[in-house]
């Protein structure tokens, strides 16, 4: 198949491009490299078309639709501070960009749409397993704004008849998971941590627990929603299981401090994926306890990520306490 993949140079997105190529498809990628970095397709660079272009701006990247059969919509701003001190900039990315895209899709005729939606849209649920009905609650403009974009594709699928399946992703962690200097997810924390000596800063009393989902259990599934008939679905895609946060830090090894427990968590995320499990024969395969001995293996990407501690921490989530507190 011809495949086009938005947010190509990003964690999950560079992955999915090693999958697709594996399988011999062609590959074309657009991205900004406002979270995704150009080095995690340098190994692939001379088998795939590579696009800078901003996707919240219509222009000639358009073009490059043409006669694609598979589109991957994996380009997003993510993060949830950043989300409330600007979250025109988040608006503009996830919903913005997600317009232009299904527009460029429905305009050429494209074979299959899958867009990379958040799990994050169920805020703090009732019920674990999470099944796909829930509640939406979102707690924070990124996880809005996600949502937003999973309402316009189910959207175009019913009024546009395009083939279009929305992927809900739980705490997706792996190889060339994002370094940027937002704090955000446990794992890019954490791994900066222990390259520098540090204690990990564990939120809360880390009894929390977390669907830790590998990157390529999630490419996967991204492949066999390519790969389905199915339309207008939105599926969870999860690990099948929930972790806590101290039970990583046993797995990583080192000394922990604690740091207060922000408002807006879940104390679990734990998703139903009895859907997809059915609906496309997906599952996942990648224990966590192979999932870090993976990352392990691969920590010096994590060499120039920032290096959180408790007082830098505080600083960095003053607004998420400030807007999402009692």
């Amino acid at each position: 198949m011809k495949c086009l993949v938005t947010g190509g140079a990003g964690f999950i997105g560079s992955h999915l491009v090693d999958l697709l190529l594996g399988q011999n498809h062609e590959v074309a990628v657009l991205d900004n490299y406002s979270t995704g970095r150009k080095e995690n397709l340098d190994h692939v660079a001379d088998r795939i078309k590579l696009v800078e272009c901003d996707l919240a701006t219509p222009g000639e990247w358009v073009n490059e639709f043409k006669d694609i059969d598979w589109v991957f919509h994996l380009a997003s701003l993510a993060d949830i501070v950043p989300s409330i001190q600007n979250p025109e900039s988040y608006h503009r990315a996830n919903v913005d960009g997600t317009f232009y895209v299904l527009q460029a899709c429905r305009h050429a005729n494209i074979k299959r749409f899958v867009y990379a939606a958040s799990s994050s849209c169920y805020g703090i649920p009732d019920t674990y397993p999470t099944h796909e009905t829930a509640e939406i609650r979102p707690q924070y403009p990124y996880a809005l704004a996600k949502r937003m974009g999973e309402e316009l594709v189910i959207h175009w699928s019913q009024v546009y008849k395009l083939p279009a399946i929305s992927l809900r992703f739980f705490n997706v962690y792996g190889p060339r998971s994002r370094t940027s200097g937002t704090y955000g997810a446990v794992f890019g924390v954490f791994l900066a941590q222990k390259l520098a000596g540090e204690p990990y800063t564990v939120v809360g009393d880390g009894k929390q627990t977390r669907d830790f989902t590998y990157v390529t259990d999630i490419t996967q599934a991204l492949l066999a929603a390519a790969k389905s008939s199915n339309s207008g679905k939105i599926y969870n895609v999860g690990s099948g299981t929930t972790v806590s946060v101290n039970r990583i830090v046993e797995l990583l090894e080192g000394d922990k401090v604690y740091v207060p427990k922000r408002p807006g968590e879940p104390d679990s995320t734990f998703a139903d994926i009895t859907q997809i499990t059915n609906d496309l024969d997906w599952k996942p395969s990648v224990p966590i306890e192979e999932g870090i001995a993976s990352i392990l293996e691969n920590i010096d990407y994590w060499t120039d990520a920032p290096v959180w501690k408790p007082e830098t921490i505080a600083d960095a989530t003053e607004d998420w306490f400030k807007y999402l507190g009692e």
